[in-house]
C-alpha cells in the first residue's frame, strides 16, 4: 500500500491585514503562501467582499474576493462560507485545494450574539482515496465553544471511519478545554499535541503565548509536523499559521 503525501496549513488571515490593521497584507500572503506550497490551505477570516476597504485601498485591492485572489492558478479548487453579513460586505472561512472539491457545505454555528461561525465542510478528491476537510473559526464564549466542538464532533462521526479527517482552523480555545471533549467525542488529536505535549503557541504572532489555532486528525492518522519561520509571517496576520504534512493511505 502506497501513501500520498499532503501539506496542510490553516492560518487565520484577519481579513488580509497585520497586527492592528496597520497594514493591508494580502499580496504578501499571497506569496507566503506560494512560497512554502502547502496542498490544502484553511482560512479562516476571509473577506468575501468589503465595499469600503475597496474604496480605501484602490491600488492594493483586488477586483475578485480574496480566496479567488489567494488561489489564482496555484489552487485550482476553492470554496467559501460565509459567515458574517454586515452592509459593506462579509466575510468568513474557505479552503483552497490542489485537490478536487467534490461537494462543500457550510454549516451555520452561530448562537446568540453578534458572533457569526460556521464550519465549511469540503470533500477532496485525491484518486484512490479521499479526504473530509473542515475549517472552522469558533466563539469567543466558552459557553458557546463547548456546543459548537459538540457539533463539530457530530459532523465527523457522520464521516466514513475509514476515511481521513482534517479539522483545522482558529478554535478560540485559550483554556485548552477542546482536546478532551474532541478525543472522547470523536477521536480526534491535534498535530502539534502529538509531537510536543501541548497545542501550537499562535497568537499573537509577534510573541505567540496563546494556543488558539488547531490541526486535529483522527488518531491512527500518520504525519509530521512542520515549523514555520517566524519571518515573513510575523508581518502578514496576527496569527501564526500550523502547517503538518499527512500521510495518506491509498
Amino acid at each position: 500500500m502506497s501513501a500520498r503525501k499532503v501539506k496542510i496549513l490553516t492560518v487565520n488571515m484577519h481579513k488580509g491585514f497585520n497586527a492592528f490593521n496597520r497594514r493591508f497584507t494580502l499580496h504578501e500572503l499571497r506569496d507566503a503562501l506560494r512560497e512554502i506550497d502547502p496542498d490544502v490551505v484553511f482560512l479562516q477570516e476571509v473577506l468575501g467582499e468589503h465595499r469600503q476597504f475597496a474604496t480605501r485601498y484602490t491600488d492594493l485591492w483586488p477586483e475578485q474576493s480574496q480566496y479567488e485572489f489567494l488561489a489564482d492558478q496555484v489552487w485550482s479548487a476553492h470554496a467559501y462560507g460565509r459567515n458574517a453579513v454586515y452592509p459593506h460586505g462579509h466575510h468568513g472561512n474557505a479552503l483552497l485545494s490542489r485537490f478536487p472539491i467534490d461537494r462543500w457545505h457550510n454549516h451555520d454555528i452561530s448562537l446568540s450574539g453578534i458572533e457569526k461561525r460556521g464550519l465549511l465542510y469540503c470533500h477532496l478528491d485525491l484518486g484512490e482515496q479521499k479526504l473530509h476537510a473542515i475549517c472552522v473559526h469558533l466563539s469567543l464564549r466558552e459557553s458557546h465553544r463547548q456546543i459548537q466542538l459538540k457539533r463539530l464532533s457530530k459532523l465527523v462521526n457522520s464521516l466514513p471511519a475509514d476515511e481521513p479527517v482534517v479539522v483545522a482552523g482558529d478554535f478560540n480555545d485559550w483554556r485548552l478545554k477542546a482536546e478532551n471533549l474532541l478525543f472522547n467525542e470523536s477521536r480526534l488529536v491535534d498535530a502539534y499535541t502529538g509531537h510536543q505535549g501541548k497545542p501550537a503557541r499562535s497568537f499573537p504572532v509577534a510573541m505567540p503565548l496563546l494556543r488558539l489555532d488547531r490541526i486535529y486528525l483522527r488518531r491512527n492518522s500518520r504525519y509530521e509536523i512542520e515549523r514555520l519561520h517566524r519571518s515573513p509571517w510575523s508581518r502578514i496576520s496576527d496569527h501564526k499559521p500550523l502547517m503538518v504534512e499527512l500521510d495518506i493511505q491509498e
